[in-house]
């Protein structure tokens, strides 16, 4: 996410960018430990509003922490290739040994039954944005997806009832963050509340 730090903070925003270890420990716990740490860190240098920008599962971590837990300052959220109602990808692979090893207990919450995690959260009940890619390079994972997808997340399964806007890019899965398309409609859905081209 270092490029669109590098951007959000050009464009005038104080931007903390936040690592997490992914792969050690369940939705919920990952939400309360990474989203709870970043809106203290927020609170203590004096944020008024808070906007969150997530790749992927970061997404998810956002819903699962908004759902359990009240932020008076939550201005805007902007969500790149998360997989909202799930992937078919964890569906198809998510017994195998080695993608438990890879994605760990999280990973194995993604899957698109209706008591999958992400299914389980509702409707966005904030202001979000999401972008979405329809290009991918792990044609493994695309014969797995129906439809367009980023190589993970189809593009349909990356909508979320009750979201603001939607935008499809031609990117992937692991370099939308960088996508210079992405990255400018980030800000735009910050600073208006709506993306310049929606599709």
């Amino acid at each position: 996410m270092a490029k669109m730090q590098r951007a959000l903070t050009e464009a005038g925003y104080t931007v903390w960018n936040v690592d997490y270890p992914s792969r050690t420990a369940p939705i919920h716990k990952l939400a309360d430990d990474t989203i709870g740490k970043a809106i203290a860190h927020c609170r203590q240098n004096g944020a008024i509003k808070i906007d969150f920008v997530t790749h992927s599962l970061g997404g998810i971590l956002v819903r699962s922490y908004l759902g359990r837990h009240t932020v008076p300052e939550l201005r805007r959220v902007v969500m790149l290739a998360p997989p909202n109602q799930g992937s078919e990808v964890v569906d198809k692979l998510g017994e195998l040994f080695l993608f438990k090893w890879i994605n760990g207990p999280a990973g194995n919450e993604l899957g698109t039954d209706k008591n999958s995690v992400p299914n389980r959260l509702g409707p966005a009940h904030f202001p979000v944005s999401i972008i979405a890619g329809d290009r991918s390079i792990n044609w493994i994972n695309s014969l797995l997806i129906p439809g367009p997808d980023d190589g993970k997340v189809s593009v349909q399964r990356a909508k979320l009832d009750g979201m603001s806007d939607f935008l499809v890019i031609h990117t992937t899965h692991t370099f939308i963050m960088r996508n210079q398309e992405a990255i400018r409609e980030t800000i735009q859905f910050l600073r208006t509340g709506a993306f310049n081209r929606t599709l």
